[in-house]
């Protein structure tokens, strides 16, 4: 029973898109094609941050086993400076580096 209960549970995603104006935006979600494409259509479930920022790329994504994990690791990126989150994105620098970086 519990293992099929963790089979269940749903990995979480941190990502980060690059708008046209060159700007980074970070979030989490649980379904990442979905939610960049509430993002691009500039419609009502889109960030008001994105509004009018399309087209945008999406330059990093990794997955978390919990919401907990994901949303602690997306308060870090925030903190980051943008271009330490194009190393991030680049692979030069990982999310288990960040808090050294602090």
């Amino acid at each position: 029973m519990i293992s099929e209960e963790l089979e269940e549970k749903e990995w979480w995603y941190l990502y980060i898109l690059r708008c046209k104006d060159e700007t980074l935006y970070t979030g989490i979600t649980t379904d990442l094609e979905r939610r960049f494409e509430e993002h691009q259509s500039n419609g009502p479930r889109c960030a008001k941050y994105l509004r009018g920022r399309q087209p945008l790329t999406m330059i990093y994504h990794t997955e978390f086993k919990s919401k907990s994990l994901a949303l602690k690791a997306e308060l870090k990126v925030k903190k980051l400076t943008a271009s330490q989150k194009k190393l991030l994105a680049s692979g030069q620098l990982v999310i288990n580096e960040i808090a050294e970086t602090h």
